[in-house]
């Protein structure tokens, strides 16, 4: 059983002032399979000061020295894909695929930071005036478990290259992922104090971050709620914010749409990383006169997906992270039943011939309504809801009535259409007949989805604030 007795400060790995230890779980198993000792209030604020103290030298240095720190971070990273693999497995439970995609993402969004960093304009003239783009300061990053490895690296590699330094608050839940990204990057020899990791509760270290006159900025990836809480927390200190939060996302099929090719899209985009994604499109919108085709369609190609045992190639969906998650989407398969919603495919309990593990069989809802909490609340597991619709304008308004707007997807033969109707979708990112990712692109959402933007140039920008020059 492993034990990290370790968080990182100011260059350092120091033990936490705090004393409370946390059982990590193998999901696939629920066999606790490691410790981590979390840090309090007290670390965090040890983390603040060097990242304060270390910010006025890192706020100065040039593009190139930058640039270096960055490419130095990459090769480190990249280095450890397969141990970060074996940590995501383990302690995620992530499939196959998805786990390789999770354990090389953390080298790519830093390779996209440098990218974005070698062209940036830190500098425009406006008019008389010289526009300054400068590092806002010390930025608090609050990482969450379903793609741990791959925020912390996101959001840690923009601020950098900002000129920023950073406090962490990762999810205690993947501490195995989250000590190996610790060695590595303390590998890359960067300064002391430009990246402090604490791990920690969120109502302890979190809020301390949130609250802290020393941070000038959060970015923060989890729950809406929190979400709300950072903001009115972070308002008395006026921190910047980047919140990219929940989802509850649409996938409006056409009435042109062949479904036989669509569907592996349609069931990819509910089922992706588990279910256990802000971006799945939970919500699948079927014209009416079209729905029990849909209905046999999906049920078909279902089959094809497989709940179970993480390293097994055949497997699609892996086990929930946590009991609390497994209750949670046990009861909204509970509520969905209880509103009255059929039950296409799956339904409660675990797959067949599993009796240990998190596992949850891939559920489809049918004859719902878009007032439903199946179709309203963020249930993180996969359980899709499919709701028919009369027409395009009502496909379009029932995509739209939603507290949220992260992701949307749009299906259909004809291309021109399809774009039309995405342009009518409230979402800051809307796929069309692809699930392809840009990741220059800036990615975040509309409403309770979120504030601000993540990825490329938009991303980096985040971290800055622009300052007026005028001289006679």
């Amino acid at each position: 059983m492993q034990r990290i007795e370790h968080i990182y400060i100011d260059g350092e790995f120091v033990t936490p002032h705090g004393e409370e230890w946390f059982d990590l779980y193998n999901p696939s198993t629920e066999e606790v399979i490691g410790q981590v000792r979390l840090g309090d209030s007290h670390d965090a604020q040890r983390a603040i000061a060097a990242a304060r103290a270390a910010l006025p030298a890192w706020s100065r240095t040039t593009r190139e020295e930058r640039l270096a720190a960055l490419r130095r971070m990459h090769q480190a990273i990249a280095a450890r894909e397969d141990d970060l693999m074996e940590a995501i497995v383990k302690e995620y439970g992530a499939p196959a695929v998805r786990g390789r995609w999770m354990a090389s993402f953390p080298a790519e969004v830093i390779a996209q930071a440098i990218e974005t960093l070698e062209s940036f304009e830190f500098e425009e003239q406006v008019g008389i005036a010289r526009v300054v783009l400068t590092p806002v300061g010390v930025a608090g990053l609050i990482t969450p478990w379903n793609s741990n490895a791959g925020f912390i690296c996101n959001k840690l590699s923009a601020a950098l290259a900002a000129g920023c330094t950073a406090v962490i608050k990762p999810s205690e839940m993947s501490a195995l992922q989250t000590q190996i990204v610790i060695e590595a990057l303390h590998k890359a020899g960067l300064p002391k104090g430009v990246f402090n990791i604490v791990n920690g509760r969120g109502d302890v270290v979190g809020e301390e971050i949130a609250r802290h006159p020393d941070v000038a900025k959060i970015s923060f990836t989890g729950s809406s709620a929190v979400g709300q809480h950072l903001v009115t927390t972070g308002a008395a200190t006026m921190k910047r914010v980047t919140l990219e939060l929940g989802g509850k996302s649409p996938t409006l099929v056409l009435d042109d749409a062949d479904f036989a090719s669509i569907m592996p899209l349609v069931l990819n985009a509910g089922f992706m990383n588990s279910g256990q994604a802000c971006i799945a499109g939970t919500r699948i919108l079927v014209p009416r006169g079209r729905l029990a085709e849909f209905e046999q369609v999906a049920k078909e190609a279902i089959t094809q997906f497989k709940s179970g045992d993480p390293r097994d190639p055949e497997t699609a969906i892996g086990p929930m992270v946590s009991a609390k998650q497994w209750e949670r989407v046990q009861n909204y398969i509970r509520i969905g039943i209880d509103e009255g919603a059929t039950v296409l495919a799956g339904g409660e309990g675990r797959p067949d011939g599993l009796q240990a593990g998190w596992f949850v069989k891939p559920t489809i809802f049918t004859n719902a309504t878009n007032q439903m909490r199946i179709a309203r609340e963020e249930i993180f597991g996969p359980v899709l809801t499919v709701i028919a619709y009369e027409d395009e304008a009502d496909a379009i308004a029932i995509a739209n009535d939603t507290r949220y707007g992260l992701n949307a997807m749009v299906l259909g033969q004809d291309v021109e259409r399809c774009e039309r109707v995405a342009r009518q979708i409230d979402s800051g990112r809307v796929l069309i007949n692809t699930l392809a990712h840009e990741p220059r692109a800036p990615f975040g959402g509309f409403k309770h989805s979120g504030l601000g933007r993540e990825m490329g140039k938009w991303g980096m920008s985040a971290y800055l604030e622009p300052k007026t020059l005028l001289r006679a």
